[in-house]
């Protein structure tokens, strides 16, 4: 039988660390500070916003979810994070036109001072990028070591007292797992060798799992959903989760298709970009 498991309290700063600071993790960070900031409420957040109901419906028990668990503070949250494109968050934001230059203006230096370290990036994986922001190293086992650094490194400077790591970089091409998946020293030895079939985002995975960071998947690609991942995580004591945000199309779909179902509606097609 194992063990309870001992969970820290939630005191402290937190350090979010995101491998790709695109549209997703600009628009994220910076509604993150605006809501801190008291601009705009946190509209679209779980943990700020949503109650959660508690005893029978009769008891009228029904706090805030941040209120019930313990969570981290939005100003105990620190960013950080790489991109093979865009040296801060502010101009990632920028380029990316999610969000227009009222809502970027009260945040901007905030986000300008958010600075991106130079990313594991493989444009076989990710063929519409050019990452010109990448790391030096060219072994995969490298550039694990040099992710591990980067991790210690921010925490130290940041002050942090635990980190999580969020994959918001663009979709991987797809692959089925190969036998360099199979085992945490299969793994291990296709990084020495630099094995074809190990994708950026896993790099990401192993770094954090090897420093005791979490980590959560926001793509569909093959990443933390791997035999090596799950083995090396139960190791370690480290969650992993994720396949997707669904912050888009796939939102979409998510919430229509039980209904068209539901119903017994059918679809000639599905056409989405």
């Amino acid at each position: 039988m194992n063990k309870p498991l001992d969970i820290a309290p939630a005191t402290g700063r937190l350090g979010v660390l995101t491998p790709g600071m695109g549209a997703v993790a600009s628009t994220f960070i910076a509604g993150v500070i605006a809501a801190r900031q008291g601009l705009t409420a946190p509209i679209g957040s779980v943990s700020q916003m949503a109650h959660i109901r508690l005893g029978d419906r009769e008891s009228d028990r029904n706090p805030l979810i941040r209120e019930f668990v313990p969570l981290a503070e939005l100003d105990d949250i620190v960013f950080g994070g790489w991109d093979p494109i865009s040296p801060n968050v502010l101009e990632a934001a920028r380029t990316c036109g999610v969000l227009e230059d009222v809502d970027l203006a009260p945040v901007s230096a905030e986000l300008e001072g958010i600075v991106t370290m130079d990313a594991v990036f493989d444009q076989r994986w990710v063929k519409k990028l050019e990452g010109t922001r990448v790391k030096s190293e060219t072994n995969k086992w490298d550039q694990a070591q040099a992710l591990i650094a980067d991790i210690e490194n921010f925490q130290i400077a940041n002050e942090c007292d635990r980190l999580v790591m969020v994959w918001c970089g663009s979709t991987e091409a797809y692959q089925e797992p190969s036998t360099v998946h199979d085992t945490v020293e299969a793994f291990e030895a296709g990084l020495h060798d630099g094995d074809e079939n190990i994708s950026p985002s896993q790099i990401y995975v192993y770094a954090a799992l090897m420093s005791d960071v979490p980590f959560a998947n926001g793509a569909p690609n093959l990443s933390v959903d791997l035999p090596c991942m799950i083995e090396l995580a139960a190791r370690r004591g480290v969650p992993i989760a994720g396949k997707d945000f669904k912050t888009g199309q796939t939102l979409m779909k998510t919430l229509l298709a039980p209904g068209f179902k539901a119903r017994m509606l059918g679809l000639r097609g599905w056409y989405s970009t």
